[in-house]
């Protein structure tokens, strides 16, 4: 599947946009009015990153019209797991798939309480602390013969090669994908070049800090509905039972890291995987993997149009960049009460949508996230963990950026840098330095 575009749409009806999504300053750095150079939305400008171009040639904002994005769909090579790591009950990391559960079909109608333990057999994970990329680092630091490909990494005069071009969690790309049909909530992802890959790391808005802090009850009871939902379809061996009446612990996590190409973009990202299919004959990972939703039962036309429109634009996004296959939804009344449960396959969802008026469109949210990648990769120039590129967007607005040097935006830690930046020869005695 190397070289195969990755199974998806018929793309054909869509039109090239005419409009650059690419945008210069009015002033160039120096201060100097510019010329209003354009880009278009699917040129390459990630080739001329090593140039020594000046400022003024750089694009100060990207279009998140979704206009602009209306042609092809790219190019998105089969994810393959290179991976995987497990995280337990105190957040501490293991290198292995301890944390991995196993789907069990519940009986039909289910009898599944969702409040059941919120008060008394509850730990919930402290969301204010902020991890950063540091889990994938480790693995990363684990594994990296795993990365190595001929010609690749293990060819290269840099150390820090990995032979990819962006590292990040699955969930920031999942935030670029849906960013053309968003309309509340704002991001910043932090941007760093290390021995030429880029790396990603999302950072809270003040928005998101002051939603977080200000949450209701009901809201936190339910979040937790759908850690609980998962209690009740897992099992920690393969044809075992739910444990529903143990603690639901939400530190714990089993999180997949895959490879995949998107357009010229070569991706390495990490993603929780909920469960997977506890049949030993079916298909090896990601193809196996299952993601677990809850939502609002459907009562009304107006209901299952916001469903389409809005929950089913994330859950596919979610599950489409790293191949998992299926999402197995819960369905529950509004004292938390499961009512039903449904299977949507991940190839199929954009034909669920199709006859909403105006509805997303996965070539528009594939094609944005490309075009991203490319205008990071166009302005992210200095190879140097210690400056950041800050890019800000915000509903209705363009990507916008600002740089930062030595300052609280940096997110690589100083024993990554320190053990991807050390000579080969050195291996050995540095082997033993540990996060």
């Amino acid at each position: 599947m190397d070289h195969q575009r990755y199974k998806h749409h018929n793309s054909s009806k869509y039109s090239h946009g005419h409009h650059s999504a690419f945008k210069r300053g009015r002033e160039d750095a120096v201060g100097g009015l510019d010329q209003h150079k354009r880009l278009r939305p699917n040129q390459d400008i990630s080739s001329d990153v090593s140039t020594n171009s000046g400022p003024s040639s750089l694009p100060q904002s990207l279009s998140a019209r979704r206009q602009l994005y209306e042609r092809d769909f790219p190019v998105y090579k089969q994810p393959v797991e290179v991976g995987c790591f497990s995280l337990d009950s105190e957040r501490r990391f293991f290198n292995d798939a301890r944390q991995l559960r196993y789907y069990v079909e519940p009986a039909r109608p289910p009898s599944f309480n969702l409040r059941d333990g919120y008060r008394d057999r509850y730990v919930k994970r402290d969301d204010s602390v902020k991890e950063g990329i540091d889990h994938i680092l480790r693995w990363i630091l684990a594994n990296r013969s795993k990365l190595e490909e001929p010609g690749g990494a293990a060819a290269s005069s840099l150390t820090c090669d990995l032979g990819v071009d962006f590292i990040t969690w699955r969930g920031h790309l999942t935030k670029l994908l849906t960013t053309p049909y968003e309309t509340q909530e704002g991001w910043l992802l932090a941007v760093t070049r290390l021995g030429g890959t880029l790396y990603m790391s999302e950072v809270e808005t003040e928005a998101v800090r002051r939603n977080r802090e200000t949450r209701t009850e009901r809201h936190e009871e339910m979040m937790y509905w759908g850690y609980k939902f998962e209690q009740y379809t897992c099992a920690a061996e393969p044809h075992g039972d739910p444990d529903a009446k143990g603690v639901v612990n939400t530190n714990e996590a089993f999180c997949t890291v895959v490879r995949t190409r998107l357009a010229g973009h070569r991706l390495l990202f990490s993603g929780e995987v909920d469960c997977r299919d506890a049949d030993p004959g079916a298909l090896p990972a990601p193809a196996c993997y299952i993601e677990l939703k809850t939502s609002a039962e459907i009562c009304t036309p107006k209901q299952r149009s916001n469903f389409h429109r809005y929950k089913l634009l994330k859950w596919w996004a979610q599950s489409f960049l790293p191949g998992v296959p299926r999402v197995i939804a819960g369905f529950r009344d509004n004292d938390g009460k499961v009512v039903s449960v449904e299977t949507f396959h991940t190839s199929k969802i954009s034909q669920l949508i199709k006859n909403e008026y105006n509805c997303w469109k996965p070539t528009v949210c594939m094609n944005f996230c490309s075009d991203f990648l490319s205008f990071a990769r166009s302005v992210v120039r200095e190879d140097n963990p210690r400056v950041v590129y800050l890019f800000s967007w915000e509903p209705h607005r363009d990507v916008t950026y600002s740089v930062h040097r030595d300052s609280q935006y940096s997110f690589l830690p100083e024993w990554y840098v320190r053990e991807m930046t050390h000579s080969p020869s050195h291996e050995l005695e540095s082997s033993h330095l540990a996060p």
